[in-house]
């Protein structure tokens, strides 16, 4: 799928809800593209994307008509191509260098801190996951480079955040062990991790 300029996404807290807005979307703007459904914690995740003016008009009808249903929303009318191809589900699995974490509350928030901290220093972003099964409706995003510019990194995320009423967990891993960069190539998700045998003591 080829790149867009601009990126809109809406949570909300009812499926029923959500389904109604998003169709209302398609109706009001020729967006580039719409992937939507349900996520954990019950809530109904809708991404379009396009030119600025077309996800700006389908962003403010999905609030519309979601009303008081909208968990949270963000749109970023020049997405950094790294995060676009990151919310697609392609990861980096190579690098080196400290790791940065940054887990939300929402799915929204942590696309809007991903951006800044890709837009506001070099770190690369290993790997972002929007609602997926497990994380309860959370945004969890893992950054990796040089340990001042993942503390940078991390910084303005808290920052962009705490301008939007919302926080953030954040941790950085200064030097993380063999085994962490490993599972870390294969996914933060339990369910798709592989078992590391470690030189420890025998049982």
């Amino acid at each position: 799928m080829k790149t867009h300029p601009a990126l809109g996404l809406i949570e909300f807290a009812d499926i029923a809800v959500g389904m109604q807005a998003t169709d209302a979307m398609l109706k009001k703007a020729p967006i580039g593209f719409v992937r939507a459904g349900t996520i954990t914690a019950g809530r109904y995740l809708t991404l379009v994307g396009g030119t600025p003016a077309s996800v700006g008009e389908a962003v403010r009808e999905g609030l519309a008509w979601g009303g008081e249903s909208v968990v949270d929303h963000v749109l970023l009318a020049d997405v950094h191509p790294r995060l676009f191809e990151g919310i697609l589900g392609r990861r980096r699995t190579d690098g080196v260098g400290s790791l940065g974490i940054v887990e939300t509350e929402t799915v929204a928030a942590n696309v809007r801190a991903a951006e800044a901290a890709l837009k506001g220093t070099q770190v690369e972003l290993v790997e972002i996951r929007p609602g997926e099964q497990g994380l309860h409706g959370k945004g969890l995003s893992v950054f990796r480079g040089e340990l001042h510019d993942v503390e940078a990194a991390l910084a303005i995320a808290v920052a962009v955040l705490e301008e939007t009423g919302r926080t953030a967990v954040t941790r950085i891993v200064s030097s993380p062990h063999e085994a962490t960069t490993a599972q870390l190539a294969e996914g933060t998700a339990f369910a798709t991790a592989t078992l590391a045998s470690l030189p420890g003591e025998d049982g």
